[in-house]
């Protein structure tokens, strides 16, 4: 995956696929440079790239790349949003996107009348955090965004009360039936409001193509330190993740094959 397709270089472009051609394109298609709030925020390609140096490739390719938040930022743009939950932060690229999108909403830095931030994040690592929190300094955002360290299965319960309109998984793949069924539990999603859902083809997914789901492995693997889940656990949990989604009568879904695989979901009004 490259994480840029905004400024490739003459080099890359001669070296590129016809598919990864085709991102370059879009993805100088969807900048405008005539927008207030410029539609790439200050400094997210340097983000990476810092990432990159001090984790290594398999590490820093957990961020989303400037295309994918371009996207994201888009549909907070369509929905009018003022507040955005993201479960996984990592190193702080998508919530300052998230921020990003909510300026050119209107939305003020600064806790709201409930002491709520614009953009909450929830992420287990302290030292991602604190990267993050950095970067957020660095691209003018920290006013917009709170970083809760801990286990986001907690926190995310804790938040119950609160609402978004726009909520992003993009945490560890085993608890995305958890994260999902919380949000709909605690009524943490605003009406008309829309989940985005990372990583939900990602690597041995489609081997699970037509094939039944097992809920007894899945519930084993979500149960397991995640970093003994192999390859192939992670695609079987994420298969019936998507299934599970795919036959809940209470949203919709569709899922776009484009980076490793997005979902979008949206509550259903007769619910």
């Amino acid at each position: 995956m490259i994480f840029s397709f905004i400024n490739p270089s003459e080099e890359d472009v001669k070296n590129a696929s016809e598919h990864v051609i085709l991102n370059y394109y879009a993805a100088k298609a969807s900048i405008n440079p005539q927008l207030s709030v410029p539609s790439v925020p200050l400094g997210t390609e340097t983000i990476y790239h810092e990432t990159l140096d001090r984790y290594g490739p398999h590490v820093a390719l957990m961020a989303i790349s400037d295309l994918q938040g371009v996207l994201q930022s888009f549909f907070v743009g369509l929905l009018n949003a003022k507040r955005v939950l993201e479960i996984g932060s990592f190193t702080g690229s998508s919530a300052i996107y998230f921020a990003n999108a909510l300026k050119r909403n209107g939305v003020s830095p600064g806790p709201d009348a409930g002491d709520n931030m614009p953009v909450v994040g929830l992420d287990i690592s302290e030292e991602f955090a604190s990267i993050a929190r950095d970067n957020f300094d660095r691209a003018g955002v920290s006013g917009y965004v709170n970083i809760i360290v801990g286990d986001a299965r907690e926190n995310l319960a804790k938040l119950e009360g609160q609402q978004f309109e726009v909520i992003f998984i993009d945490a560890d793949k085993p608890s995305y039936k958890f994260y999902y069924d919380t949000i709909l539990e605690k009524n943490l999603l605003s009406k008309g409001g829309l989940i985005i859902i990372d990583n939900t083809a990602l690597w041995k997914t489609v081997d699970y193509l037509n094939k039944p789901v097992d809920n007894v492995e899945t519930e084993a693997i979500s149960k397991m330190p995640l970093e003994n889940v192999s390859v192939k656990q992670l695609g079987r949990a994420l298969h019936d993740f998507n299934e599970y989604i795919r036959n809940d009568p209470r949203t919709e879904v569709v899922m776009f094959p484009v980076f490793t695989g997005m979902s979008f979901v949206r509550i259903l009004d007769n619910v």
